[in-house]
């Protein structure tokens, strides 16, 4: 059955009543975010006050609860709404440009250096080649 916002319902007499509603109407139509796809391990925290937030959906207002106490990366924010990846995705570059939360990325690193960009730690390669010295004489 779909009531007049559009949503349909679910649940049944003895399941817990749930709304769904189509990915496309979550994001407005978008396929993809105005910024850039942000990869799955992209960690998300929520900044203060987004909790406080008024007039969000319940979706980003669900990533905003999920994101209050601890990072929690696109995929885990995915399984946890039960959305899928992209839908997710478009909702935090929207939060993240409403400035209700964070997105930790880490840089690529140069494989030829060891150092990433500004943000990234840096790694040196004679580090790196220790580390396999030591795996492989295990």
């Amino acid at each position: 059955m779909v009531d007049n916002a559009g949503w349909a319902d679910t649940g049944g007499d003895d399941a817990p009543s749930m709304r769904t509603v189509r990915p496309y109407a979550v994001t407005g139509g978008r396929v993809r975010s105005a910024t850039s796809d942000l990869p799955l391990e992209t960690l998300v925290s929520a900044l203060p006050g987004a909790a406080d937030a008024t007039g969000l959906p319940p979706e980003k207002r669900a990533i905003i609860s999920h994101t209050g106490g601890s990072y929690v990366s696109i995929a885990e924010l995915s399984a946890l709404l039960r959305l899928p990846l992209g839908v997710v995705r478009i909702l935090v570059s929207d939060l993240s440009d409403a400035q209700l939360i964070a997105i930790h990325t880490s840089g690529p690193v140069n494989v030829h250096t060891g150092h990433g960009g500004a943000n990234s730690p840096a790694l040196s390669l004679s580090v790196l080649e220790s580390v396999l010295n030591g795996i492989s004489s295990l």
